[in-house]
């Protein structure tokens, strides 16, 4: 398991730095001024000009990079062209907020989806048809659609929960629960929807298999048939379309940041990639990248620990 871990680190490794440098040079494609941007205007063209010289912007592209990757190695991601703050601490500070709700949507979608595609699988009929009814709705109805209702219900009508603003974890448990209780909500419908079908299915073919029938036949409890030797069967394929999703909902989190108004990663993207910030933007891309490579990585070790075949794959 530790090589098979290893090898996994050292691909991410790998692919952290061809994305570093591809994200590099498409932000560094000529058509932005950005000393222009910052001073206005009205500045003289020789004093943007010493700007954009003062930035390291009149060197090659390679180089640049390759100073932006050494800093970066040594945990020095620079600071805003705009606005002068430091790269990490900005980071720091909204990473807290989508990390939330990520692992948040993960292990609602992971809960749900597991116990909706086993009992589907397991009980079949007006059960089975009830979840792939419900599951098709959750893959048909558009997000913003969903999003706009659970706030009219839960947070205008019912006043349970607030439409918009973060509560800090440090601050206030219940209050960080109650502000990200609609955000996980609506990021969590599809990925339900996609999980369960696939949890289903692979219940249903396990359920299927020979070694199966014959404990059915031995008289085992059918629980212990299911969560024993079922579940840790058909878990596999579950496992990984959860890892993609995951992998995807940063996509999502940059819309419902700002339809939600969390101070997150998703809502600074959009914020910064308008005015071609690189040190920011670049501080993104390895923030995803990483959270990419260890949810992989995860997804990857569990897969193996349920399915020593695939770890020799």
């Amino acid at each position: 398991m530790l090589s098979f871990i290893l090898r996994r680190l050292g691909s991410g490794l790998l692919l952290l730095v061809v994305i570093s440098a591809l994200a590099y040079l498409l932000l560094s494609l000529p058509g932005t001024d950005v000393g222009r941007h910052v001073l206005g205007p009205a500045v003289p063209q020789q004093a943007v000009d010493a700007h954009n010289a003062a930035l390291g912007l009149d060197r090659p592209v390679a180089v640049r990079y390759l100073d932006w990757l050494t800093s970066a190695l040594q945990g020095d991601l620079g600071r805003s062209w705009y606005t002068s703050e430091d790269v990490s601490r900005a980071l720091a500070n909204r990473l807290p907020v989508t990390v939330s709700l990520m692992v948040g949507v993960t292990l609602v979608t992971a809960v749900v989806s597991f116990v909706l595609g086993v009992w589907a699988g397991v009980r079949r009929g007006a059960v089975d048809r009830a979840v792939q009814t419900v599951s098709v709705l959750g893959y048909a109805l558009p997000g913003f659609l969903v999003t706009l209702v659970l706030v009219l219900v839960f947070a205008v009508r019912l006043g349970w929960f607030p439409a918009v603003g973060y509560t800090p974890l440090s601050q206030s448990p219940s209050g960080w629960l109650a502000t990200v209780t609609l955000p996980i909500l609506s990021l969590s419908v599809a990925g339900i929807a996609g999980v369960s079908q696939q949890v289903r299915s692979s219940v249903i073919e396990v359920m299927g298999r020979d070694y199966v029938r014959t404990l059915r036949s031995r008289g085992l409890p059918a629980s212990r048939v299911v969560f024993r030797h079922v579940l840790r069967s058909a878990a596999t394929p579950g496992l990984t379309v959860l890892g993609m999703q995951f992998v995807g909902l940063l996509g999502g989190a940059v819309i419902v940041e700002q339809i939600f108004g969390l101070p997150g990663i998703g809502a600074m993207t959009v914020q910064y990639t308008t005015r071609g910030d690189i040190p920011v933007i670049m501080g993104v891309v390895m923030v995803t990248v990483i959270g990419v490579i260890l949810t992989n990585l995860l997804v990857d070790v569990l897969v193996g620990w349920l399915n020593p075949k695939a770890r020799v794959s």
